[in-house]
């Protein structure tokens, strides 16, 4: 996806759900032709001219001022996850490091060793798109006990988190709030392009989904943003019934952009025991 049309695209989301009368402006009576701010109402919140905003919307302004970005910033009333988003799209050149990779990635030995010390803690590692690099036996059994448990070592066909949430049944089936994993996960996956410019990768991602998943295509033209490293998820398990987790996404610290994402039960919970008692099937 080109970031300037990503840029256009998620300040106009932006403008179209605040009203004049949110942000304190009088207007006239009558029929309004677009929905929300009008960008020389934005202008002037933001105290830019127009011709400079709509320059900045149509892509045309790579080198906006941390000052301008952070009044248009206040006058969108972005959170911060937006706000970064922003800054992201209207610097592509700052943002990120060079997004393709020379090869196929690997998990690290030092991480597959961690993976297997956790024999009672479901693990996956994950790349910057959401492919599966690794995961113990019971992070396979959680979330994808359908699949080939050493497909994270096929490069060519890995799990993708991602994409079996949008297109897979048996992943939609898994989660008890389908649409709340499915709305956390594209607006975790538009900051991570927004940050990578050019990664191929994630434009062959993103235009697979579009294409066949109508709710993708119908979320992602919203442009959602929110990171998302911690929180809890409900499961429908297909062997242990339902599961109540918390898990925590853990950026590891060697430049890779892999993450660790680990699920834990509160203890002495339904929860932990039926996390224990799918551990006990995989013996």
């Amino acid at each position: 996806m080109e970031t300037s049309t990503a840029l256009g695209e998620f300040l106009r989301t932006r403008r179209a759900r605040l009203r004049p009368q949110d942000v304190g402006l009088t207007i006239a009576t009558g029929r309004r032709r677009v929905p929300g701010l009008r960008r020389e109402e934005l202008a002037l919140l933001a105290g830019v001219s127009v011709t400079y905003y709509t320059r900045l919307e149509q892509g045309q302004s790579v080198n906006a001022s941390d000052g301008v970005l952070d009044a248009v910033a206040r006058a969108l009333r972005l959170d911060r996850d937006e706000h970064a988003h922003l800054r992201d799209l209207a610097r592509p050149h700052r943002a990120g490091r060079p997004a393709a990779a020379p090869r196929p990635e690997q998990a690290r030995p030092a991480t597959r060793h961690l993976l297997a010390a956790m024999d009672r803690v479901p693990a996956v590692v994950l790349d910057r798109a959401n492919d599966v690099l690794a995961w113990n036996p019971l992070g396979h059994a959680l979330l994808a006990g359908h699949l080939d448990p050493a497909a994270p070592d096929r490069p060519a066909d890995r799990p993708n988190l991602t994409r079996l949430l949008f297109l897979d049944p048996h992943t939609r089936e898994l989660y008890t709030r389908w649409q709340d994993e499915a709305d956390v996960a594209l607006a975790a996956l538009r900051l991570t392009v927004g940050r990578h410019p050019g990664d191929r990768r994630l434009a062959a991602l993103v235009g697979e989904l579009a294409i066949h998943s109508e709710e993708f295509a119908e979320l992602w033209a919203r442009h959602p943003v929110r990171e998302c490293t911690v929180g809890s998820k409900d499961f429908h398990h297909p062997l242990v019934g339902e599961l109540a987790l918390s898990f925590e996404s853990l950026l590891t610290s060697d430049g890779t952009d892999h993450r660790l994402l680990l699920y834990t039960a509160a203890p002495g919970t339904p929860s932990a025991a039926a996390l224990d008692l799918l551990a006990t099937t995989l013996a």
